[in-house]
């Protein structure tokens, strides 16, 4: 159920988690600020650099994939992304435990003009992590009521065992106006609520479901001090190893997290999440074969969303040369009423790869016709067209793409090159 539910939020985050701000739409998930533009509201072919980088990174950010993450954002603020851009780039070097870099973008938040409660937080989960308790009560002490503060106190009560004084600032995070600590206070306090259905529930139990509740507030680093603690003492807890294993594997460990995943395997082998996450720890180890063989046990087993996984197997199967096996998970993904427009230049570029050039330029095609208002969809027809040497077709696909978009790169050189 912990698995399940882990797998349940995660995705929930990539795609229902919005509000309407203005007419524009938002995604509530970044933990130092104000909400950010989700990545489906920014058309493909915008041409303001730090929106599209903005747009890959949450992608990256939202799969767990924060070094890939890390590199967008920082493009995005080279392409002066102001401190939209600083707060998601602090985000992923939290995320990858790299001081250095995140003490560096503090400075440029400061300059920017961050609040000072966000950099109070990270401040202050920089100290929780690195395990200085002590100085990091006295600065939450000493600082001005917000709701950063109190998230920070509630954390700190959460990982000394003090509950009674983490649900109170739990509580008082979530009557505070930061919309994100808010949901992510909602989040811990549901760890509480749901021991609470348990009156004999143990110690490990309250530690397991904090710790779950701490992985999806992209509070790892806080969880597995917690989680190592009840896979010590119970060492037959699939749900602990599970989320042990998640925690590991998002904050780049990934020997760890095969380890802590293949413990999980051997207690009960058929639940996809397993699965999935087990895949992932040998893609992640660049044992792609083996992540492939895992993908497919999640997938015949159920697991949900299929399009995820799909895209990895077609993503690792180029790895390691197959080519046919990317084009039928390409298939299968563009045939999803909901099919992404990478999707189809996956596809595109496999078929092209196995020779099949009349198929990718039929899907090439298909998806002119699904989005009509896009330049990349026909920069990718055009593409297709002039490999086979159909000069006409791939220069008027290639001005339209232009027209819609003028600034799209290589377009021109490639209509220059006919």
């Amino acid at each position: 159920m912990c698995a399940g539910l882990l797998i349940a939020f995660l995705w929930w985050q990539i795609t229902q988690s919005t509000l309407q701000l203005g007419g524009q739409q938002f995604v509530d998930t970044d933990l130092l600020g104000a909400p950010i533009p989700i990545i489906n509201t920014i058309p493909m072919d915008h041409g303001d650099a730090s929106l599209l980088h903005l747009r890959q990174g949450d992608i990256f950010a939202l799969r767990g994939e924060w070094s890939e993450a890390e590199e967008q954002y920082q493009k995005a603020v080279k392409s002066e992304g102001g401190l939209v851009a600083l707060r998601k780039l602090a985000k992923a070097q939290l995320q990858r435990r790299d001081i250095k870099g995140i003490r560096s973008t503090v400075k440029q938040m400061k300059s920017a003009g961050a609040r000072p409660e966000d950099i109070l937080l990270i401040e202050v989960i920089i100290q929780l992590r690195s395990g200085e308790l002590v100085e990091a009560k006295k600065v939450l002490d000493s600082a001005e009521d917000s709701p950063q503060k109190h998230y920070g106190l509630a954390l700190l009560a959460l990982i000394q065992g003090s509950h009674d004084r983490a649900m109170q600032e739990i509580a008082l995070t979530t009557n505070g106006w930061d919309p994100v600590l808010r949901s992510y206070a909602r989040t811990l306090q549901a760890a509480y609520d749901e021991f609470a259905l348990f009156p004999s529930g143990t110690d490990i139990h309250l530690i397991t479901l904090l710790s779950r509740a701490l992985a999806q507030v992209q509070e790892c680093e806080l969880a597995l001090p917690l989680l190592i603690q009840v896979t010590s003492s119970k060492e037959d807890y699939r749900d602990a190893w599970v989320v042990q294993g998640y925690c590991e594997l998002t904050s780049e460990r990934p020997e760890q997290a095969l380890a802590s995943l293949e413990q999980a395997y051997s207690l009960d082998p058929q639940k996809p999440e397993i699965q999935y996450f087990l895949a992932r720890s040998y893609a992640a180890l660049h044992e792609y074969q083996n992540a492939i063989t895992f993908f497919e046990y999640a997938l015949t087993n159920g697991f949900a969303p299929q399009g995820e996984v799909r895209r990895l197997i077609a993503r690792y199967a180029l790895e390691i040369g197959n080519a046919g096996l990317a084009l039928d998970q390409y298939d299968a993904l563009t045939n999803d009423p909901d099919a992404t427009f990478e999707s189809f230049q996956g596809y595109v570029t496999a078929a092209a790869a196995l020779g099949q050039a009349e198929a990718a330029l039929a899907k090439a095609k298909l998806a002119t016709e699904k989005w009509p208002d896009n330049a990349r969809s026909f920069e990718l027809l055009g593409t297709i067209a002039a490999q086979l040497e159909k000069t006409s077709e791939a220069k008027a696909a290639w001005q339209k793409a232009l027209e819609m978009n003028p600034s799209l790169p290589g377009v021109k050189e490639k209509l220059l090159a006919l």
